[in-house]
This record gives C-alpha cells, structure tokens and sequence, in this order.
C-alpha cells in the first residue's frame, strides 16, 4: 500500500481577515477589535460571500470567523446602535450566525472548525506573536479561567456539537497556554461545558514566528510535543497538533522535529493513537505582520522564494507523509493565503 493512500491528505481555508481586507475592501483598525468577526456585526453578506469562495475551491474543512471573539472584544466594539460596546449576553447570537454562515459557505461534504485564537488575539495591540501577555493572564490558572469563560459562550450555541466536526486552538504562542487548553478537556465534572467533554474534536496549532524554531516564550519543539499529547494534562488528547501563522520556508525544520519528537512519545509508550498534523502557514513569500503599524514587511534576511508557495507547502506534506507518524495531514493557509491560493493548493497536493 502506497505511503499516500495510508496518509489522507485534507484541505483548509485561508487567511480570512486579509481576504476579506484584500479583496472585499474591509479595512480593520482599533475600532474593530473583533477583526473578521466585526463582519458579524456590520455585514454578514460581505463575510458570507468571502467564505463561500473557500467553500467553492472546494475545501474539506472550513473554520468559523471567531478567531478574535471574547467578552472584552465585543465589550470594546462601539456601533451606533451599540454605543457603549456589547453586552455578555448579547454576544451568543452573533457566535450562532457565524457557524451558520460556516454551514451555507462549505461545500456539502465538509466539515467545520470552530475558530478560537489565544488569549494574545484578544489583547490590543494583539499579542500572538510575541506572547507577553498582562500579569494577570500569566499562568495556567489564569489562562485556564480565560479560555473556559470564553468557551461557555459557545457552549449555548443551539446544538453546536452537531454542527462543527473540530474546534480549533489557533496561534498559541506559550507552554502555558497549550496546558492550560489541554486542562480544559475533561470526561469527569458534570458542570463542565458539553463542547469540553471529547465528544467534538479538537486541535491545538502553534506560532513560530521570526528566525528562531521555538515558541515566542522560548520553548522547544519537544516541549510542545510533550505539553501537547502528554496525559498528564488531561486524558482527553488532541486529534490534532500543528503549525499556523508561520512562515511557510521553516515548515520543514519544524515538520521534521514534530515527527521526530512524536515518534519518540510513540516508541516510548506513552502515545495510544498517532495525532494528526494540521499546517496553515502564512500565505506571504517570507513578509511577516507587525502589530504596532499594522502592515506586512518584508525581513532583511529575506531571500526570493525558490518555488511558488503552495508548491513549497505540498513539498512539506510530502514529507509529513513519509513520516509515517500522522493519521492524516491537514494543510492550508493563514494570513495572506487567498482563496486562489488555496485552490492551487489542492491541485499541487493532488499531484504528489
């Protein structure tokens, strides 16, 4: 049996805030501090007409556009009709038409992600890349509380675990995070929300941004592997574990250490099933996002890509797949991945 029928291969969306930006004239600043889920809001069609192009490339699996949404966000987010920012009980709803809108954008056979970006995301400026995150959003506790408060909101979402096959841990830029999300997970408490139970999927998905091959907190691949699939967090593991928002010319560096630091759980004993690999780089050839003047540049030891972008990404699933490690490889775009992008995409991982 050939390596590629052992290792599925599925596709993912793109960048929706850049696309949204880039071909819908949205334009997003500190008034929007909801970013793509703002759409929500001011123009559902707008947000509908941008995913349903991803869901016509067509892709196996399209996240909802709830990356940036917490409390403080919608707190911070003035209309006219809302001048003082939202209400906590007013913000279910627009979490409802967003999976809506998911299920009318995807093609009939896929799947849905419920999208939920770190604590970082939510911070202004955002945080993500760099992970300093307030004091007191600075230990598993604290990030543990942060992210089951946020959670519960979805929670009232109207027959969610029917609706969306994953939820997706996004951009987690520290070792703290990773445990506090894996915390979350529990078969035992009957006050703990039903989406935290195991019965919907789940994956947890890192940044590495700048030159180095570690989290922005410092940490190494092995102990993300470790933080990410080790028991001793929660007896419920991720389904999947992966990369985002990261430049797509480091994928293979950390692809192989990921295989290599996964493969050693697994001969050690302490891994039951293989996880599944989950990869959206950014869509950029090397440009990264700088959050005080909001634009990408480019670095200054940028070199020119040798191959087109998605050709590059389908090179590193190849690889993934001769991993043989990974129950399956999940692959699409971050930041700047267009819905074209994401079409060529598929045609490049169809032809390896």
């Amino acid at each position: 049996m050939s390596v590629n029928s052992l290792t599925p291969v599925l596709i993912l969306d793109g960048g929706l805030g850049t696309s949204l930006e880039d071909n819908y004239g949205v334009k997003f600043d500190e008034n929007t501090p909801l970013w793509s889920s703002h759409l929500l809001i001011s123009s559902p069609e707008t947000l509908r007409a941008c995913q349903r192009r991803f869901g016509d490339v067509p892709v196996d699996i399209l996240l909802t556009a709830t990356y940036q949404v917490s409390v403080e966000a919608f707190a911070r987010t003035k209309t006219p009709g809302h001048p003082r920012g939202f209400e906590r009980s007013e913000i279910v709803p627009f979490l409802d038409l967003a999976v809506s809108i998911a299920e009318e954008a995807k093609a009939p056979r896929a799947r849905i992600a419920l999208s939920l970006g770190p604590y970082g995301a939510c911070m202004v400026p955002s945080q993500e890349y760099s992970g300093k995150y307030d004091a007191e959003h600075s230990s598993i506790d604290q990030l543990f509380a942060w992210h089951c408060d946020r959670i519960q909101l979805f929670d009232q979402i109207h027959h969610l675990e029917s609706r969306v096959s994953f939820i997706a841990f996004e951009t987690i830029p520290r070792l703290d995070e990773i445990k506090a999300i894996r915390k979350l997970f529990t078969r035992s408490p009957s006050n703990t929300p039903s989406i935290l139970n195991g019965n919907i999927a789940f994956w947890i998905s890192c940044v590495f941004p700048g030159e180095s091959f570690t989290l922005p907190d410092g940490s190494v691949v092995d102990q993300v592997i470790d933080a990410l699939l080790n028991k001793d967090y929660s007896d419920i593991i991720p389904w999947g574990i992966g990369i985002n928002c990261t430049r797509v010319a480091k994928l293979p560096r950390l692809v192989d250490a990921f295989g290599v630091a996964v493969s050693r759980l697994a001969n050690s004993g302490r891994l039951e099933a293989r996880p599944n690999l989950v990869l959206y780089p950014d869509g950029t050839n090397g440009e990264v996002y700088d959050t005080t003047t909001k634009t990408w540049r480019a670095l200054a030891s940028q070199q020119a890509p040798m191959s087109p972008w998605d050709r590059q990404l389908a090179d590193v699933v190849a690889f993934a797949r001769d991993q043989r490690c990974w129950e399956s490889v999940v692959v699409g775009g971050c930041c700047k991945a267009t819905h074209d992008d994401i079409a060529r995409l598929r045609a490049a991982v169809r032809d390896i």
